[in-house]
C-alpha cells in the first residue's frame, strides 16, 4: 500500500509535520502530543513527533510510527 492510501498519514515524511503537531494512532486512537511527550517510552515534553526514534511505537497498542495520522486542529 502506498502512503497516500491513508490521507493524513505521517508515513515517515518529517517535512510535512510542524514540530507542535499532534498525531493519532490509526489503530487505537492514542494521541502523541509533543507538549506532553510519552511517559512509557520516557520521551520528554517538547519532543516533536519527527524527532522520535525510528523504533518508537504506540505506547498503547504497539502501532508503528509511520502509521500515525496528522490531527487537524
Amino acid at each position: 500500500m502506498s502512503v497516500s492510501f491513508f490521507a493524513g498519514a505521517y508515513g515517515g515524511d518529517a517535512s510535512i509535520v510542524p514540530p507542535e503537531t499532534r498525531l493519532e494512532c490509526k489503530i487505537c486512537w492514542y494521541v502523541y502530543d509533543p507538549a506532553v511527550g510519552d511517559e512509557v517510552w520516557q520521551i520528554p515534553p517538547g519532543m516533536a513527533f519527527s524527532q522520535l526514534p525510528e523504533h518508537w511505537s504506540c505506547p498503547q497498542c504497539g502501532g508503528k510510527k509511520q502509521d500515525f495520522l496528522l490531527l487537524d486542529e
